[in-house]
């Protein structure tokens, strides 16, 4: 057995202590074992880290953001020189494969790319002579602390892909509340902004229950909180930090499907859906759990996406053969394996089981080899609900609008996909699908980082999506400008009329 680290909390530059008796064991999900003992930081710890950022904020927000930038192109070169290291940890803590796991520190780094864009998207606007002799100028200015919540599944690329870099290049500063199953990512990565210059105070990383994190979501010191995480969690955090007076956006769960239309081509076709299904063990909110397809191609292209299942190699992350790592922990393979006993009791076909898959020399992993259920039907829970694991439905339809449909009566919206040749049938699918973010033969319609992440429905609770010119609106607070100058003449009337002749 390895090194079982005590880990600490991040406050105003320093690694300190909790003074907790409270630990959460973090694993490796390729071996079963612990490898950290993550603190469940008091309620006086997240209160100084919110006071920490408090402090930081006046002389952060008062640096030209072309000098908070030049922090952030350091921090860029510093991931890309330290990527094999931040690959090796997001497998470690997560289970990705070894592609995937460097997918996401990459996507930190395009998250990075994407905030040193501030100077430009940060400008404001302006006319002169928006009335007789008076201009107005608009403003993007920051608001103060920002709140992150993060989950397991994304330890590099959320909280410091999304989150940490576009808050700070805002002029805003920041407390994260890191995932206690995946913490070591986003510590090491705040390690290197600060090798790169950044601030004491401006990123504060704490780890804790949901208890001690309700403190962000009322704290007066705290003007908006970022969250992804499960739907029900979602509602209540906007709930609750909204009542406040806080700007709020929270990234939810979904059920992605895709339509496959009975002209696409079905090897190519499987070939992204497996991608799409399998990756990351089915642990993110992109993934494809659920595939609709036309009843005349059904029968083939279930036989090929189970012929190619087969052959995916599940193994350690840090196997670079491996193409399916482990979920992220025991009591995380259990409610899989109970949602796949689910589909089965709701009348579902097992065309691919992989409850019992063993890894030799892993056997205490928490593996899961990909499952396919067929003949699931929109009354079924488990082709409803969001089971964030390698488990694949198929829905048949008859036609393109029954298709259209079924997608369409699933609460969430996340991603939404069709297979086909057809023009007019992927013009009508983007005109009417309900999801955000639309892929036409593309599996993972992830969009890069200057585009909003977009979620619809229940997949999102919000105003202002993550990234893109979304992401710049909802780090910063618009102020306009109207100024008048008064000539000689003007400056000596007292004739002043109820508009202030600004109409």
């Amino acid at each position: 057995m390895g090194e079982v680290k005590t880990l600490k909390y991040f406050v105003n530059g320093q690694w300190k202590e909790s003074k907790t008796t409270k630990y959460t064991d973090a694993f490796d999900p390729s071996t079963g074992e612990v490898i950290a003992k993550v603190p469940c930081c008091t309620p006086d710890e997240v209160e100084e880290a919110v006071a920490a950022a408090k402090a930081a904020f006046p002389s952060w927000s008062a640096t030209p953001v072309i000098k908070r930038v030049q922090i952030l192109y350091k921090l860029r070169d510093l991931l890309i020189e330290h990527m094999d290291e931040l690959t090796m940890l997001v497998a470690k803590e997560n289970g990705k494969n070894w592609e995937e796991a460097q997918g996401d520190v990459l996507k930190a780094k395009e998250g990075t790319e994407q905030a040193i864009s501030a100077p430009s998207l940060m400008m404001g606007e302006s006319l002169m002579d928006a009335s007789s002799g008076f201009d107005t100028v608009l403003y993007r200015m920051p608001l103060g602390v920002f709140a992150g919540i993060v989950p397991f599944n994304f330890p590099a690329m959320i909280p410091m892909g999304w989150m940490t870099p576009m808050c700070i290049a805002c002029g805003n500063t920041i407390v994260l509340k890191a995932a206690s199953f995946t913490p070591q990512s986003s510590m090491r990565i705040a390690e290197l902004y600060k090798e790169a210059g950044l601030p004491d105070g401006v990123i504060n990383i704490v780890t804790c229950t949901r208890n001690e994190a309700e403190i962000l979501l009322t704290h007066e010191d705290v003007k908006g909180i970022t969250f992804v995480g499960s739907t029900s969690v979602g509602k209540h955090i906007y709930s609750t930090a909204a009542a406040t007076g806080k700007r709020v956006q929270a990234l939810c769960e979904a059920k992605n499907h895709a339509l496959v239309l009975k002209d696409a081509p079905v090897k190519r076709v499987a070939a992204g859906i497996i991608n799409s299904t399998f990756g990351c063990a089915g642990e993110r909110c992109m993934a494809l759990p659920v595939v609709v397809v036309q009843e005349e191609i059904a029968d083939a292209l279930v036989a090929e996406i189970v012929a190619q299942a087969k052959k995916l190699k599940v193994g350690p992350a840090y196997d670079k053969t491996t193409n399916l790592g482990p979920v992220i922990n025991q009591a995380h393979k259990d409610s899989v394996v109970k949602w796949i006993e689910t589909g089965i009791a709701e009348g579902a076909k097992v065309v691919l089981d992989g409850r019992d898959v063993v890894v030799e020399g892993f056997e205490n992993g928490f593996y899961l080899g990909p499952t396919i259920l067929d003949h699931v039907t929109p009354e079924m829970s488990v082709g409803e609900r969001e089971i964030f694991g390698p488990v694949l439905c198929i829905k048949r339809v008859k036609d393109f609008e029954e298709g259209l449909a079924v997608m369409n009566a699933n609460p969430f919206a996340n991603g939404s996909v069709i297979f086909t040749q057809n023009g007019r049938y992927a013009r009508e699918f983007a005109r009417h699908t309900d999801g955000g973010m639309i892929g036409i033969n593309v599996g993972i319609p992830v969009p890069v980082g200057m585009f909003p992440f977009n979620g619809n429905k229940l997949s999102f609770i919000g105003d202002l999506h993550c990234l893109g010119k979304d992401g710049f609106r909802f780090y910063t607070e618009n102020k306009v400008v109207t100024t008048r100058w008064f000539d000689e003449e003007t400056g000596e009337s007292t004739a002043v009329n109820t508009w202030d002749g600004t109409i």
